[in-house]
């Protein structure tokens, strides 16, 4: 019978990490559809935002309360998962509690602070279940989030919360059945919560009470490996990406907008001519500004699949505050959104990414929202995680207004004032100082 569990566990690991690994290698291509780009420079402050932004959440803590039980919910992702090291061990190997004779006295220990961190995670995914559903609080109920987005994230809350229960679960029924000295149930020592807890089972026979261990036990992994293959379809794929793209986050100073060299180069030549005939002759035309996915870099797209839907970006928003259509998570979301759309084209193509008539620009995000921008930098302050929205609006109305001359009235006479005048009034330069003498 022990035979024919391991067997069973090793086909329930292996597919799980079969699915996981090619989902992840599919995002990982779509991510590499962008533009290149070299983020490599200053690895020591790179190094620094990983771990403050990333592991730190240094920009949570400016709402401290939501933060610390943010931090319960990441702590106990990150550390009750080092004990699902052992379950996968004893589920291989047909042992039990592995780790027992390894670690000895250390063990009820580190098991007593997982419990503990069990409970809080509870705690924690129970209190934003109410501000989502309950209080409703105005970032969440946004009409961004109507349809699946809004499930997801309490899909998620819910998992996390049934999965800690069976790991208590669990651990209470293993107590009591250490404690009747069943077979296979070596002492372990007491566990600071569940040990509390099994005089629930007081009443129960050893059979029954090891069905509910075992039960727990396989659907506490179970749940653990259909939530790792959940994670790359829903916006919790920032507990994975949100490091790499902390590490990758620009170092530029936040209203330094990125030139293009073409036109730099072409501005060069304009202002000094006689550069021109030892200027390297070029047969491509620079591509302005970005249409489509493909057109944004790797860490714009990187951005879109990083994002965690919280809507702290569309809440410090001004142009969203004043009713306009804007919001930089729809931004992000619909990038991510056209972005799986072109990988699924190019994987039903062979590799080859066919023309459906639908960009990002329009079909996705409209000019509108576009336009209602203000270039503020608030929804790129206020991302936990070092998204930057309005690096991918840049780009699009670049396109817009430098492929497309498409721009209003207001714009375009800026636009001219600025070439004529060297400013956006439509002053001269030699008039300008004039206003200080009358």
């Amino acid at each position: 019978m022990r035979i024919v569990q391991e067997l069973l566990f090793v086909i329930l690991f292996g597919t799980a990490v079969y699915l996981f690994s090619r989902k992840a290698g599919q995002i990982r291509k779509n991510i590499l559809l962008g533009r290149d780009k070299d983020l490599n420079d200053h690895p020591d402050l790179r190094w620094k935002n990983l771990l403050l932004l990333a592991f730190g959440q240094q920009k949570m803590f400016r709402n401290p309360l939501v933060a610390v039980l943010h931090f319960f919910v990441y702590a106990g992702f990150l550390i009750i998962n080092i004990e699902i090291l052992e379950i996968i061990l004893d589920g291989i190997l047909g042992q039990h509690r592995l780790f027992v004779p390894v670690l000895g006295g250390l063990y009820p220990v580190l098991i007593g602070l997982f419990e503990i961190l069990a409970v809080l995670v509870i705690t924690g995914c129970a209190i934003f279940l109410v501000r989502r559903n309950i209080l409703k609080l105005k970032r969440f109920i946004s009409k961004d989030l109507d349809g699946w987005p809004r499930s997801d994230a309490n899909y998620i809350l819910i998992t996390e919360i049934v999965l800690m229960l069976l790991f208590l679960t669990m651990n209470t029924a293993d107590q009591a059945l250490q404690a009747r000295g069943a077979a296979h149930y070596i002492p372990t020592g007491n566990f600071w919560i569940s040990g509390m807890l099994t005089p629930a089972f007081a009443g129960m026979s050893d059979g029954t009470i090891e069905i509910i261990e075992r039960s727990c036990w396989w659907l506490h992994i179970a749940g653990v490996l259909a939530f790792l293959n959940y994670l790359p379809y829903s916006k919790h794929l920032h507990i994975i990406l949100a490091f790499p793209n902390a590490y990758y986050a620009s170092l530029e100073p936040k209203g330094e907008m990125e030139n293009m060299p073409a036109v730099q180069h072409e501005v060069q030549l304009m202002l000094q001519p006689e550069l021109a005939a030892n200027a390297p002759a070029s047969d491509t035309m620079p591509k302005f500004g970005a249409k489509d996915v493909t057109d944004l870099t790797w860490k714009n797209l990187l951005d879109a699949y990083s994002c965690t839907e919280c809507g702290r970006c569309t809440a410090a928003c001004p142009a969203n505050i004043t009713g306009k259509l804007l919001s930089p998570r729809k931004i992000m979301m619909d990038t991510r959104d056209r972005l799986e759309e072109v990988g699924r084209n190019i994987k039903a193509n062979n590799g080859t990414f066919t023309d459906d008539n639908k960009t990002l620009l329009r079909n996705y995000i409209t000019e509108e929202e576009l336009r209602a921008c203000t270039t503020c930098n608030a929804c790129v302050q206020e991302c936990p995680v070092s998204i930057n929205p309005l690096d991918i609006i840049l780009q699009l109305r670049r396109h817009l207004v430098m492929e497309e001359s498409s721009a209003p009235a207001e714009w375009t006479g800026m636009f001219s004032n600025i070439e004529n005048n060297m400013a956006p009034w439509k002053f001269s330069m030699d008039d300008r100082d004039k206003w200080a003498t009358e």
